[in-house]
């Protein structure tokens, strides 16, 4: 036994309780190399593997691009946080399973004293609880592979993959029938930049969702563009990185500190909001946008602290060049000069940035397609999100010819508009994993109907032979010597 067995022996319980994994039960197609392929090793994309194998649903494939374990995900990479920004208390990958959560998790290493002293999970926490999720249940994944390209033929699709083994480079093609994109905040599209600053050379520029070396930026002058959490949490890492300054620039005249998604985190909104009319869900999602996203307070105060942070209000940038070894930034009529730029300025969904995405692009239904909101409310990016179906897959644009996109299921942040959550964040798991995972298994079923028709009005074994219980059968003839007697 492992050395974990101590602290995890009410989670080998709990699994022990629930039963067995159901031996899988889709039906073998030939050519077909999976029933599904979950894109992204992340907490998402292995929590939809520990699920569909709870379904009985085999031969499904976990596919990272990241080269191992440590770097799947974000949180020992790109995020930047000191803790999450969302409640301890909200449900994780565990799958209704509460020995597998973080709470049990933790308090069988640290006691429930300690869990009890914070109200929200360190960062650090957070990645080796996913990392003991992953091992605890066996869950494998196929880290250094890429897929750059969904190819739809017929019923299933052909997946090409860039397989990386070391310096060794393969490309190779596999079949699978579902697609699950659990692939980050940037799966169906892009870092958003800003005109200014898309003309900066990479050498004095990068997007938060870079590989920083913030070692390198000891002494040095930095900007950050951007007011959300992400932008917040690079100008910390820089400043306890010993940056010389470091100068925040917020186009609004003040932080964005209303968290209007709390205004539904209710269980009814929670639960029912894929319910709600699209001109509700659009309303909800331009309260958002107009709002903006709110850093948290922690993420805030961990930057006042330092003398040489500079907070920047109003302060939209005009113009960006680079002179000598530094970058001028024009903002307000004023110029700065910096010797690095980061820009916080978050995503924007548009699926043709995707490679991946090339054969299914212009065939998705955007909100763009399917809602026309009043002139007072438009507004392009949420129209650029998908317009999903109950299980979050992508609909046709036109209706009958691409019928293939209901197999992919976007389990990301371009789901917003459409489910009311970042989804791909703790949030969204306990509502919508459980939804695609029933989709994909009615329609694996569904689809290879005749031959469950065949299993279900088979021959089956009778569980005993009429002499079991010949000699207690009541006989008329017996019955009348009892009565003579």
């Amino acid at each position: 036994m492992s050395e974990l067995t101590l602290p995890d022996r009410h989670a080998h319980e709990a699994l022990r309780l629930i039963g067995p994994d159901p031996d899988d039960w889709v039906v073998s197609r030939a050519g077909i190399d999976h029933n599904v392929v979950v894109v992204g090793g992340g907490q998402s994309g292995t929590a939809f593997a520990f699920g569909l194998r709870r379904a009985g649903i085999g031969k499904v494939s976990v596919i990272d691009s990241a080269a191992g374990a440590p770097l799947a995900g974000v949180w020992t990479t790109r995020a930047r946080m000191q803790r999450l920004r969302t409640p301890k208390t909200l449900p994780g990958p565990e799958a209704g399973v509460p020995a597998l959560g973080f709470q049990a998790w933790y308090e069988a290493r640290h006691g429930e004293a300690a869990y009890a002293a914070f109200d929200r999970i360190g960062r650090e926490e957070w990645a080796d609880y996913l990392a003991w999720y992953r091992q605890f249940l066996g869950i494998s994944v196929r880290y250094g592979t890429t897929l750059t390209r969904i190819e739809p033929i017929g019923t299933h699709f052909r997946l090409h993959l860039l397989v990386r083994d070391g310096e060794r480079v393969e490309q190779r093609v596999e079949t699978a029938r579902k697609v699950i994109l659990a692939n980050g905040v940037a799966g169906n599209g892009k870092p958003n930049l800003i005109a200014p600053l898309t003309s900066l050379p990479r050498t004095h520029f990068a997007h938060t969702s870079d590989a920083i070396d913030f070692a390198a930026l000891r002494g040095r002058s930095v900007a950050i563009v951007g007011g959300a959490a992400s932008a917040f949490d690079a100008a910390a890492t820089a400043l306890e990185a010993g940056a010389a300054d470091v100068h925040l620039f917020v186009r609004r005249a003040l932080l964005p500190s209303l968290p209007v998604t709390r205004a539904r985190a209710y269980p009814g909104a929670y639960d029912n909001y894929p319910a709600l009319p699209d001109v509700l869900r659009w309303r909800q999602a331009l309260r958002f946008r107009r709002a903006g996203s709110t850093p948290p307070a922690d993420a805030v105060s961990r930057v006042t602290r330092f003398p040489n942070f500079h907070l920047h209000l109003d302060a939209a940038w005009q113009g960006v060049k680079v002179e000598g070894a530094r970058v001028q930034a024009h903002v307000n009529d004023t110029t700065f000069a910096f010797d690095f730029v980061i820009a916080g300025t978050g995503y924007a969904v548009d699926l043709h940035a995707r490679p991946e995405l090339a054969d299914l692009a212009a065939h998705v239904r955007l909100w763009r397609d399917h809602y026309t909101p009043a002139g007072h409310e438009q507004d392009d990016a949420l129209g650029a999100h998908p317009y999903l179906g109950a299980a979050l897959e992508y609909l046709e644009r036109t209706p009958g010819a691409a019928p293939f996109l209901r197999n992919v299921h976007v389990f990301n942040p371009a789901a917003f508009v459409s489910r009311g959550l970042p989804v791909g964040d703790v949030p969204s798991m306990k509502r919508d994993i459980p939804a695609v995972i029933r989709r994909i298994s009615e329609d694996l079923f569904i689809e290879d109907l005749d031959a469950h028709e065949a299993r279900m009005s088979g021959p089956v074994p009778a569980d005993f032979e009429p002499s079991f219980y010949a000699d207690n059968v009541y006989r008329e003839a017996r019955a009348e010597l009892v009565d003579s007697r």
